[in-house]
């Protein structure tokens, strides 16, 4: 049984700046790290290959640095890491991303019978790259996965989340699958697997190699772009009642709850 999952280098800082002409995340010099949620992906995948042998790829696009993260997820116990990584890839929407991703898929022939991913990024927090590749390799996908039940030899039984309750799905495999950070604890690498991902070969493609054209990915490929950024500005005309005051300010206060009741302030 062999697993695909799909990781991401992520900023591992709070402190992100967009950039205010390109509407794209500023990336040089910051610290990268793999995006937590597809971590919890990565470690479902192991453990599956670890009880039904087979193997585990990981698939990424991003800059040159991404390497330091593909080597982690070997170190953690995935089998092959490829890396997309091209200017012409810069600034891309998850249109274009899927996009990419769904031609190296094709182009490179990475068979696999199950393809999991994180729920969504903190850099992007859209949710819909998983989705989007499902849809371009015709793949039933499933979202929200909290628990993977059970996978057969055709088939994958996983729950899914919907807010105060669950839904129990059956998909067919090849299948791909959005995840939550409960489906798997991620563990800890050991010695051997940082010195197996210390040697191991990274794969490399730019957009040449997997056939697609530059002018579809990228800021030119992107239908959708951030056109505008700026920092909210919270403004409060506050009015400090104390002492004699605390009476009058109870009764405001219960003025403006009745107001809303019955509808006079939205």
């Amino acid at each position: 049984m062999n697993f695909l999952v799909l990781v991401k280098q992520v900023p591992d800082t709070e402190k992100v700046k967009i950039d205010p002409i390109s509407g794209t995340m500023v990336r040089e010099g910051l610290d990268v790290t793999m995006n937590p949620l597809d971590s919890h992906a990565l470690e479902l995948a192991v453990s599956l290959k670890e009880k039904l042998n087979g193997s585990v790829t990981v698939l990424s696009m991003g800059p040159m640095n991404t390497i330091d993260v593909l080597r982690d997820a070997i170190a953690l116990g995935a089998d092959r890491a490829i890396l997309l990584s091209d200017s012409a890839l810069a600034g891309s929407d998850t249109w274009a991303t899927s996009l990419a991703l769904a031609k190296a898929i094709e182009k490179l022939n990475i068979a696999f019978d199950l393809m999991i991913c994180g729920e969504k990024s903190t850099d992007g927090e859209t949710g819909q790259v998983g989705i989007e590749l499902a849809t371009l390799l015709n793949l039933p996908v499933v979202t929200y996965v909290s628990e993977l039940i059970e996978l057969g030899s055709n088939f994958v039984l996983v729950k899914r989340s919907i807010e105060d309750a669950h839904e129990v799905w059956k998909a067919p495999l090849p299948a791909c699958l959005c995840v939550l950070k409960s489906v798997a604890e991620p563990r800890l690498p050991t010695l051997a697997g940082k010195k197996t991902a210390m040697d191991a070969k990274i794969e490399i493609y730019d957009t040449e190699s997997i056939g697609i054209n530059r002018e579809e990915v990228g800021l030119k490929g992107s239908p959708t772009r951030v056109v505008k950024v700026f920092n909210t500005k919270i403004a409060r005309n506050c009015r400090i009642y104390a002492d004699k005051d605390i009476l009058e300010g109870i009764e405001r206060v219960v003025g403006l709850i009745k107001a809303v009741r019955d509808g006079e302030v939205g």
